[in-house]
């Protein structure tokens, strides 16, 4: 019986942590794309970098009395204290893994330049974490009677909620010139890498952070309606998107070589994947 309710309290700690860093980068993702930013934490002073990580801290606390990112409405002062500092470390890690995948942060990078960027991009995302369940909502499928779609007009809901999402966010980082200069350094195992994190962020938010309906998205039976398949697919229709936002706003010509149309379009699917995650779960 023990072992069953540490089992349990562990699985509840995970899925929160989960819609946590989901919450993170749905509020985060435009940011971590935004040059200006990494600029301004190259050179920003160690007492802004107090500063900010003092004003996140508070925001995110005077959130987590209301909702945080935590499925239990507890909201006694400790437990939002509590709940704040995670916040705050889920926020840090994961826009720092995202900052080490875009290789903004390297070895190359001085110390001060790696932590003014990482505290500055980690604002908005630690926001997210704090705002995951006002976003999307807890799942309360498992309680609920929903009749399932057709398997047809599922895919289709599916596909056009995907892109839709997709395009919206890459509508807002496509004609930036962001792209080109990460698409300057980045290799081939960088593109894989940056691949594996969008699908397992897709996943993530779509089917383990405990968001919205959930549940009911198991029950689909739709052609590509398997977290898996579905997330493959997914991936496959946000990487389209991605890559029509790169024509329409001319960074890629029908002249350039397909290394750089495959360079820029990975690059660009990472939010875009991330959007169109948001898209299945608002539809």
């Amino acid at each position: 019986m023990l072992k069953m309710q540490v089992e349990k309290q562990w699985k509840t700690e995970l899925t929160d942590l989960v819609r946590g860093a989901s919450g993170g980068f749905l509020f985060g993702i435009p940011l971590l794309y935004t040059m200006e930013v990494w600029w301004i934490g190259s050179y920003v002073s160690p007492l802004r970098m107090l500063f900010a990580l003092g004003f996140t801290f508070l925001i995110v606390f005077l959130l987590n009395q209301t909702s945080g990112f935590r499925n239990d409405t507890t909201t006694r002062t400790s437990d939002a204290l509590k709940d704040s500092v995670e916040a705050l470390a889920i926020g840090i890690v994961c826009s720092g893994l995202t900052l080490v995948l875009l290789q903004e942060i390297t070895f190359n990078v001085s110390l001060s330049g790696a932590l003014g960027k990482l505290i500055y991009e980690s604002v908005p995302f630690t926001l997210g974490v704090a705002l995951a369940n006002q976003f999307l909502g807890k799942d309360q499928s498992r309680s609920e009677t929903h009749t399932n779609p057709k398997k047809g007009s599922a895919t289709l809901s599916d596909i056009s909620a995907t892109l839709i999402g997709a395009l919206i966010i890459a509508f807002n980082i496509a004609p930036t010139d962001e792209i080109p200069m990460l698409a300057s350094a980045a290799t081939g195992g960088w593109l894989l890498a940056m691949m594996a994190a969008s699908l397992v962020i897709s996943y993530c938010i779509v089917f383990a952070a405990g968001f919205g309906r959930q549940a009911q998205r198991y029950q689909h039976q739709g052609v590509f309606q398997r977290p898996f398949g579905e997330t493959i697919a997914a991936y496959l229709v946000s990487l389209f998107a991605a890559m029509l936002m790169l024509v329409f706003f001319q960074k890629l010509h029908f002249d350039d070589p397909w290394q750089l149309w495959l360079r820029y379009t990975i690059l660009l699917g990472l939010p875009a994947a991330v959007g169109g995650a948001a898209g299945r779960l608002a539809a």
